[in-house]
């Protein structure tokens, strides 16, 4: 894709609008992990009970996201997506004032951020739904790089603000920055004007759930990665949302450190998606697959921990597998996935990948404090190391391609009227 393609796709209105509600959005969300993260290891000084509050996102997604992904097929993607970002905004909102007037808890920051928790089940099937509703197949690559860049350099200026704003102000004025950019990207989605969406109707949503696990288990390069990253997202979780954290705290310069090595990550992720614009490759998954090894490398570093400058360099590099890996995968569903699909499909696929998360954090938590940090990061690297090099060897994912969809458009695109 050469610079003219990338104006020209930003010359479109809904391009323009998703990309900067994305900005707006994940500004704030990385934020949050360093606020939750550094408030609730002060407010315990525990990692076991940290592990708690931090796991409980994951599993209110995991509780809520099948239902929420057969909704978002039958009414209204746009309109989902709203609805989750509401209650993500009031969710921080309150978790802001509790840290704020030294009311938090871990009973009613576990509540609160299952809520939060809830909210990402809703909007995550339907925001992958939504993309090709918004722009032509052959652009999908490209729509998908440009929100990705987007999103990326959010991630970079959050968490750097994030860990500033943290050991300035602490975890609540952090968090109610946060709820303020839910608002704001609310406003911008509601303006979006998508195709008309294919709804699923006729069968009820237990069926519809059925056909989209069939839909869903008959790829087998799909399920596959999803069962490599049911034990890579337990991992990277544990180690960003819980032990990265406790070892800045106890081994190097605290929420101001860990910005800056989240920040690095941001970096790479821009880095990612702008070498996304350019590469074609025959074989997606191979590559994608070989850019997931990446996702280790922070754990390596840390295991020491290396001097804050080559942690960051393997955050950086972290970064840019993440991205490419991200952008590869979610252009390979647009394009392989019916649309009526894809809402469901990607709910499984969310669902199986985020699955052992909360497991994971819990377990990670209770090994720092029993077994210390390094133990715990080698197994993390581990976590993802041996399900990469498995799915490596799987014949369907090295193979797998996708030709002569260049010239096809979005079977959605017919349509010019807007659903809401």
């Amino acid at each position: 894709m050469d610079k003219q393609q990338i104006f020209s796709l930003l010359k479109q209105g809904n391009v323009t609008k998703i990309s900067i509600a994305y900005f707006i959005s994940f500004f704030g969300t990385a934020m949050a992990p360093i606020a939750m993260a550094f408030g609730v290891l002060e407010l315990t000084g525990s990692t076991k009970d940290s592990a708690i509050v931090i796991a409980a996102p994951i599993t209110g997604s995991i509780i809520i996201m099948l239902l929420g992904a057969a909704i978002a097929d039958r009414t209204s993607r746009k309109a989902m997506i709203v609805v989750a970002d509401i209650i993500a905004m009031l969710a921080q909102l309150i978790i802001a004032c509790l840290f704020i007037f030294e009311l938090a808890n871990i009973v009613n920051l576990t509540i609160l951020m299952l809520i939060n928790g809830v909210a990402f089940g809703l909007h995550a099937p339907a925001a992958m739904g939504l993309i090709p509703q918004l722009v032509k197949k052959k652009d999908l690559q490209g729509t998908n790089a440009i929100v990705g860049i987007a999103r990326s350099s959010a991630m970079i200026l959050g968490a750097a603000a994030g860990g500033i704003l943290v050991a300035t102000f602490g975890a609540g004025m952090t968090l109610l920055i946060d709820a303020g950019t839910f608002a704001l990207a609310t406003f911008l989605v509601i303006s979006l004007r998508p195709s008309k969406q294919i709804k699923s109707q006729g069968e009820s949503i237990i069926q519809e759930l059925k056909l989209g696990w069939k839909e869903f288990i008959s790829r087998k390069w799909l399920w596959v990665i999803v069962v490599q990253f049911c034990f890579i997202v337990a991992s990277v979780e544990a180690v960003y949302g819980l032990i990265g954290p406790a070892v800045a705290r106890d081994q190097m310069g605290g929420a101001a450190d860990w910005g800056l090595i989240a920040a690095a990550i941001g970096v790479g992720t821009i880095v990612g998606g702008i070498a996304s614009f350019y590469m074609r490759f025959t074989h997606p998954l191979k590559v994608a697959t070989l850019t997931s090894f990446s996702f280790s490398f922070i754990s390596l570093a840390l295991i020491m921990p290396l001097p804050l400058h080559w942690i960051m360099l393997a955050a950086f590099l972290g970064g840019i597998g993440w991205e490419m890996f991200s952008i590869l995968w979610t252009t390979t569903l647009h394009q392989a996935i019916p649309s009526h699909m894809l809402s469901r499909v990607s709910a499984y696929d969310h669902i199986g990948s985020i699955g052992l998360a909360p497991l994971g954090i819990v377990v990670a938590g209770f090994l720092y404090e029993s077994l210390g940090f390094q133990i715990v990061l080698i197994l993390c690297a581990l976590t993802v190391i041996i399900p990469t090099v498995w799915v490596y060897c799987v014949r369907e994912v090295r193979e797998f391609e996708i030709a002569n969809l260049e010239t096809e458009e979005s079977p959605e695109v017919p349509s010019a009227q807007p659903t809401n």
